[in-house]
């Protein structure tokens, strides 16, 4: 049987293309033979090869991390529409840093900053936006930031777990058996972490500066109502192509 037919038998909807990849990645016959049953097996492509591709960029992903959505090109997008040249951009619940990552490859002339509870996605993270000389803070949402960062960030971009406790177990196996709980679980109505988010959030943002959180479309009203609640003047904003949707809250 070959590559394509083993991944396509295990259900892999671009077989062909992950096989190309996998070969691609693999030294010897061996190798390949062992990455193309970890992909049969379940585990994410992204940390077989040990990255991920992300708005252009090779994103260094590792066991036990979220693997970055190509749906979180929305919250990029809208966040360097927003961003001016020198803006403070703090990536909270940073995972790989992809967000931040991107963003500073994008607009070049930011100060990145980026935080995360995970060690593995913190150490993921460093290597990541170390072109863009981030840097990459362990803890809790703002525990771990420097006190000189409050009211000084103007893009705060957060891409937290917005998935409802009890969906959690409807997740496909490759996000429910290899990424963290922690970014996955969004509480009993997937909106926990954003309202914690929101609620400290005018305390970091500068003036004129906006909150992106990238949501769910159930969530995307709780979400929008959790930032109005902390006087922030939230707007959706939905991608059909991406599947995607953000709120952005501005802080006036």
């Amino acid at each position: 049987m070959t590559v394509i037919d083993r991944l396509r038998a295990a259900g892999c909807v671009f077989a062909e293309d992950e096989a190309g990849l996998l070969t691609a990645a693999a030294h010897t016959p061996a190798e390949l033979d062992t990455m193309v049953q970890r992909r049969v097996d379940g585990e994410p492509l992204e940390v077989i090869l040990g990255w991920a591709e992300f708005h252009g960029l090779r994103i260094t992903v590792e066991p036990g991390v979220f693997v970055p959505r190509q749906r979180s090109e929305l919250l990029v997008r809208h966040a360097t529409t927003l961003a001016a040249p020198g803006a403070v951009v703090l990536d909270l619940c940073c995972g790989t840093g992809a967000l931040g990552a991107a963003i500073a490859a994008e607009l070049g002339d930011i100060r990145l900053y980026a935080a995360d509870i995970e060690p593995a996605a913190v150490r993921c993270a460093r290597i990541n936006v170390a072109q863009a000389r981030g840097e990459v803070f362990e803890g809790d949402l703002y525990t771990p930031l420097p006190a000189t960062l409050r009211g000084r960030v103007d893009i705060l971009v957060v891409n937290a777990p917005y998935v409802p406790t009890d969906a959690i177990a409807m997740m496909p196996p490759e996000a429910r058996d290899h990424e963290p709980r922690v970014a996955l679980d969004g509480g009993h109505d997937g909106v926990d972490v954003h309202r914690r988010v929101a609620a400290e959030a005018p305390q970091w943002l500068a003036p004129g500066g906006h909150l992106l959180i990238e949501t769910g479309e159930n969530q995307a009203a709780s979400t929008a109502e959790a930032m109005a609640h902390n006087g922030l003047t939230p707007e959706v904003i939905t991608d059909d192509d991406l599947y995607a949707t953000i709120v952005v809250g501005a802080r006036g």
